[in-house]
């Protein structure tokens, strides 16, 4: 559904909300670039048992920590942040199962321009190959700009469940079902091994000709992004007061040139980032994996990022404003793509990412 709400220029906008499908028309692409169009959306949620008893400023502030507490402070005392509907002071205290609305201008970074081909679609299973820099699902930043949101728009399928994923940079087979019922068959069948993944990676030097075993636990940082291995010290202690999540991947050579060599990856559990983690512990990471390249990781602190919209900083397109836009096909778009004095975003309508 829709939601119009009047701004204090009596200017009607109409919010999105989850329940609106992507539509092709949002999407505008520009050298090689998938951009969206910016649009209002209103992000639903409902108070947690943990969340309750803090203040409304408190909970946006410690759990969405992508914006400052004074822009929480100014979007609950504008009304962008409600509570059931309503508009509350800065020192309200929420209670457990109460709605909270985000009114706020969305722009998704871009990704790259490349389709979401159909390779097998079946009545109850659809089978892609899921193009690099673009997330399976909505997520973080991207809720258009994602393998699902593209299919809905561009095909009109709906609704895909997917069966597994890819990280956003990964490009490669993708799985998604038709039905919940389908999605937790495949699922089972994953977790019982009846269903193995194989995955081919470009890693950096000389990787050892024999397969290498990889058993270390994988501790996964949400705020940052970012998985690091953890094993037991050399003074003998096991691996039980480790916090990360035991992890295993077999590692195979394929070939190799002296700089750089293709392996072979089979993942016997399916942990966060696991392959890339466990091959950045062998020595021989991702030859352009920019999150876990050490080198340059280390901006993502001192910028205030998260680890992989720090790496993908180092290596995202410049920005362009979208007005009167021409497409890849050379057709001039001339989209309207107003600005909103509201929006902390704005005027630079061309997103960083």
């Amino acid at each position: 559904m829709s939601v119009k709400r009047k701004r204090e220029e009596d200017m009607e906008i109409v919010w999105q909300t989850p329940a609106n499908p992507p539509q092709r028309h949002d999407y505008i692409h520009r050298n090689g670039i998938r951009y969206v169009k910016p649009y209002y959306f209103e992000f639903i949620s409902h108070v947690k048992d943990r969340w309750a008893g803090k203040t409304i400023v408190d909970l946006f502030t410690d759990e969405f920590k992508g914006r400052p507490r004074d822009y929480y402070e100014s979007a609950v005392r504008s009304g962008r942040i409600q509570v059931d509907g309503q508009k509350v002071p800065v020192s309200y205290v929420v209670q457990p199962s109460q709605k909270i609305s985000h009114f706020l201008h969305r722009h998704e970074p871009p990704v790259m321009s490349w389709d979401v081909e159909i390779l097998c679609e079946e009545p109850d299973v659809l089978t892609v190959c899921k193009p690099a820099s673009v997330p399976v699902h909505p997520c973080g930043q991207y809720r258009k700009n994602t393998v699902v949101g593209i299919l809905q728009a561009e095909y009109g399928l709906a609704p895909l469940f997917p069966v597994h994923r890819l990280d956003r940079l990964v490009s490669g087979l993708l799985i998604l079902a038709r039905s919940a019922s389908r999605a937790d068959l495949f699922r089972q069948q994953i977790e019982s091994g009846e269903v193995q993944k194989r995955y081919i990676a470009r890693v950096l030097g000389v990787f050892p000709d024999k397969q290498q075993i990889v058993n270390a636990n994988i501790n996964y940082n949400a705020r940052e992004g970012r998985s690091t291995v953890e094993v037991g010290d050399d003074q003998g202690n096991s691996t039980a007061s480790l916090k990360g999540k035991a992890a295993c991947t077999n590692f195979t050579r394929i070939s190799t040139n002296g700089k750089h060599s293709i392996v072979l990856c089979e993942p016997v559990t399916g942990r966060t980032h696991q392959i890339r983690v466990h091959l950045q512990y062998t020595g021989h990471p991702i030859a352009n994996d920019m999150l876990y390249l050490s080198e340059f990781v280390s901006i993502r602190s001192a910028e205030g990022l998260s680890a992989d919209r720090a790496a993908a900083k180092l290596c995202s397109p410049q920005p362009i404003s979208l007005e009167n836009g021409i497409s890849d096909t050379g057709n001039d778009s001339n989209e309207d793509f107003s600005i909103d004095p509201m929006c902390t975003n704005c005027p630079n309508l061309g997103p960083k990412g």
